[in-house]
Formats: structure tokens, C-alpha cells, sequence
């Protein structure tokens, strides 16, 4: 029969290929353009190999990172602990909590308790079952998150705790008694209700941290830089350190914040200043050092801080805690500041403490509203103790009106910068009935006044400048 594919003259391989066919298996050499050599062929091949192990492998690393990635945040969000029990005390007393006046401003306290339990903090003392709040900050966020102001709240300081529930459902009495035993009888809720009965300012989130949890973040960041101005020998809280600059790893620097009687004047306003210094020091160093950009430095960071965390549950996550600080980032460091709550030795005790007025009342009223306040790193204490004293000498309108033009004063005159501080004093123009004025907070026609001066640092503050 004759093949269709070719005629039958023409010869064929012994396969019973054509002739040309096998040519073409045995090598024949093709003119340009004829079509791909086998060579050609087979290096094509190798290289869609190739192509394919890649792909496989770029997937598969792909994969593992997205699976190390959430891994990592699941760890991460794993780490905080859910404070529900102070959210249910919370919506109890809702009726009885402050309105918010500034929409998007935002107060969180945050509280370092001196609990005793777990096998981090065993070795700071003996744990009777309970704990205080060592250090109480209400952090106040600005609406256009242009500034952040930390208050510092006495733990000695004397004020009214309400009725509290206690961890076994019992409830304790009213009590006038010092600011720290709010969290010993009720906890976060205790404590919350106790500052806005204070401050008539709404606490919008908190965050408890222990011992461990401090340490673990200072030591994340390699170390936090603060100044001596003389050497420390501290026995009780394991500290010993040259005076001048000085880079504290976690150990150190929890006990430079907590040691109290052989540093400064042993008073708790002077480890209150230490204690602003420090987290002064170590925003800078986060916010200096490119923690926030590099996901390998950030990673400790958060682990170290989430670790021993426990918040309201509105910002008990990763995606909480982001959407928090999120704004944070365009805080300019001379705007991060840390400030104490005016304050004096209590009149019964001098072991204790009592808010300076009418100056407690001015600095809360400005963040509640929302309106800026100012520090000065040296402010004439002597000034202000002064003021301090003769309100309490003169408790006539006229004394603390005084009283309030010396404690403006006082502070403006430690001002590093040598401008006039304390505009809201009694200088010209009047300006202190607008600042210590007794209008409704939540008055719509209401001006912001200049902005008053208050003791205090911020976080552009060089170690020993």
C-alpha cells in the first residue's frame, strides 16, 4: 500500500521511519530558521525545571514565613491577659463614671503592681496574697495625637476609695485611706473608679505590668541610659552604681524606679521624678533606636511587654494595642511628658500625701478638656512648697488664690528654657481667673488659656543634660 506521508519511492530507515525522520533522530544538522536543534531542546527543559523546583520552593518558604508569621502573633496576642472581671465591675457602676468631653482623646492608667506571686517575682520579697499598685500613671493621649501627658499619682496620696468588690465577693466600706490600698481591695476596677472619683476625668483603657514584665522590656531594648547625679548604694533594692551616665538592664533600672530611701530625699516624690526620668529615657530610646521600624528588634519588644500584660479587654490584642498606639508614632518627643500630680505632705501625716489646690483641680480640668499643659525639668520646689504651705495656712478664698500665683510662679521659675512659664498665673493681663477658672468643663464657649507650667520632664531630654 502507499503511505499518505510519503511517496513509494521514497527509501525508509530500517524502524520504518522516513529517511528524513531519521535524520533528524540521528542529529542532521539544520539550516538557521529550520527549527530547535536538540540541544537547544534540552536545555529548555531543564530550565522549565528549574522554573518549577523555584516556584515549588519560593511557595514554600512563602508558606513557612506565613506560618512563622502567625505563629509569632498568635504568641504574641496568647501573652495578654483579659481583665474581664474589671470590665464587669465597671459597667455596674457606669451610671456614677465621668462623661468623656473630647471626642478621640483618649486616658489609660497604667499601674505597676508589687505582686509578689510567680517565680519572677518571688525573689522581690515575701508574697502575702495580695498586691498594690507601686506606680499609677493616667496617660492622657490628645485628640489630634500631637502630644502625650503622663500624671503621676502618688501612692501615699490621700483620697476616697469607694465601696469595692473584693476577689471573694465581699465588699469593703467607703474609706478615706492612701491612694494604693484601691488596688489591694478591688483591683484595676477599685482603682479605676478611685481616679475618677478623683480627677472627674473618664479612664478610657488601663494596663497592669509586674516586676518581670518591666525588667523583660528594658532588657529587650538592650538597656535604657539615665544620669547619676551621685553614686548609688542600695542594698535593699541590689543597686550599685557609679555616678554619671549609666546604662540600666532590667535588674538595675527596677531598681533605680523602686528605691526610695537611699536616693534623693527618700520621699516618694522624689522616686516619682526618677520614675519619669526613666520612662522618659526609654521612649526615646524605642523611638531613637528604630525598634518601631525593624521587625527583629520590635519582636522582643513586644514579647517582653505583652509577656506580663493584662488590660481591659478593648485593647487585650496585638490589633488593639496597634490601633492604640497607632497615632503614637507622630508624637514628637518634646511633646511626650511626664508630669506629678500636685502635692504636698498630707497635714496628718507627714508620711502621706494631699493634692495642692486649686492647682490638682486646674491640671485636670485642662485634660479633660483637652487642653495642653506644660513642665519644666528644674522647677523651683522651694517655690512651690512655699505656695503649698501658705494654702494650707490660709484657707480663705483670697490665700488660695495666692497661693495658686506662687505655684505658677514657682514652676515658670525652674523653666530650663528662662521663657515665662506660667502664663495662667497672675502675671499681665489676668490670665489666672481663665486658667483656674470654675466654669463647667463641658462648656462649649469655653478658650483654652495659655497653657500652665507644672514639674515634670520629657522625652527629649538628653541622659545628663
Amino acid at each position: 500500500m502507499t503511505d499518505t506521508a510519503r511517496t513509494p519511492s521514497e527509501p525508509s530507515d530500517p524502524d520504518g521511519r522516513p529517511a528524513e525522520a531519521a535524520g533528524t533522530a540521528r542529529g542532521a544538522t539544520y539550516a538557521p530558521g529550520a527549527g530547535a536543534s536538540p540541544t537547544r531542546l534540552g536545555s529548555r527543559r531543564r530550565r522549565f525545571r528549574w522554573l518549577r523546583y523555584a516556584a515549588v520552593v519560593t511557595a514554600v518558604l512563602v508558606l513557612a514565613a506565613g506560618g512563622l508569621g502567625w505563629a509569632a502573633y498568635n504568641k504574641l496576642n496568647g501573652n495578654i491577659t483579659r481583665d474581664t472581671g474589671a470590665a464587669a465591675e465597671l459597667e455596674r457602676y457606669e451610671r456614677e463614671r465621668p462623661t468623656p468631653l473630647v471626642h478621640d482623646a483618649q486616658n489609660i492608667l497604667l499601674i505597676g503592681s508589687d505582686s509578689r506571686s510567680g517565680p519572677d517575682n518571688r525573689k522581690y520579697g515575701r508574697d502575702p496574697g495580695t498586691q498594690r499598685s507601686d506606680t499609677t500613671i493616667l496617660l492622657h493621649l490628645a485628640a489630634d495625637r500631637q502630644s502625650a501627658t503622663g500624671v503621676s499619682l502618688p501612692r501615699d496620696l490621700m483620697v476616697d476609695i469607694p465601696s469595692c468588690r473584693r476577689p471573694d465577693g465581699s465588699r469593703t466600706r467607703a474609706q478615706f485611706a492612701q491612694f494604693n490600698w484601691a488596688f489591694e481591695f478591688g483591683g484595676t476596677a477599685c482603682t479605676i473608679r478611685t481616679v475618677e472619683k478623683l480627677t472627674n476625668i473618664r479612664v478610657d483603657h488601663h494596663m497592669v505590668v509586674d516586676f518581670a514584665g518591666f525588667k523583660d522590656m528594658v532588657d529587650a531594648v538592650d538597656g535604657v541610659r539615665v544620669c547619676l547625679k551621685h553614686p548609688i548604694d542600695d542594698r535593699g533594692a541590689k543597686l550599685r552604681l557609679p555616678a554619671g551616665p549609666q546604662t540600666l538592664n532590667g535588674e538595675q533600672a527596677l531598681g533605680f524606679v523602686r528605691a526610695r530611701k537611699s536616693l534623693g530625699n527618700g520621699s516618694d516624690t522624689d522616686r516619682m521624678d526618677r520614675q519619669q526620668e526613666f520612662l522618659a529615657a526609654l521612649v526615646n530610646k524605642v523611638r531613637s533606636n528604630g525598634v518601631l521600624l525593624n521587625p527583629a528588634k520590635l519582636y522582643p519588644v513586644l514579647d517582653a511587654a505583652t509577656s506580663s500584660l493584662t488590660t481591659d479587654p478593648g485593647i487585650a490584642s496585638l490589633r488593639g494595642l496597634y490601633e492604640l498606639v497607632r497615632g503614637l508614632r507622630n508624637i514628637p518627643t518634646e511633646r511626650v511628658q511626664f508630669l506629678t500630680v500636685p502635692r504636698r505632705s498630707y497635714t496628718y501625716d507627714v508620711n502621706r500625701d494631699e493634692l495642692v489646690e486649686p492647682a490638682a483641680e486646674a491640671l485636670f480640668t485642662r485634660l479633660r478638656r483637652d487642653e495642653p499643659v506644660e513642665v519644666a525639668r528644674a522647677a523651683a520646689l522651694e517655690t512651690y512648697e512655699r505656695a503649698a504651705a501658705k494654702s494650707y495656712k490660709e484657707d480663705d478664698e483670697g490665700a488660695y488664690d495666692e497661693s495658686e500665683s506662687a505655684y505658677e510662679e514657682g514652676e515658670s521659675a525652674g523653666s530650663e528654657d528662662g521663657e515665662e512659664g506660667g502664663d495662667g498665673g497672675s502675671g499681665e493681663g489676668g490670665d489666672s481667673g481663665d486658667s483656674w477658672s470654675d466654669e463647667k468643663p463641658d462648656d462649649p464657649t469655653h478658650t483654652p488659656s495659655p497653657a500652665p507650667t507644672f514639674r515634670g520632664n520629657t522625652a527629649d531630654r538628653a541622659a545628663c543634660e
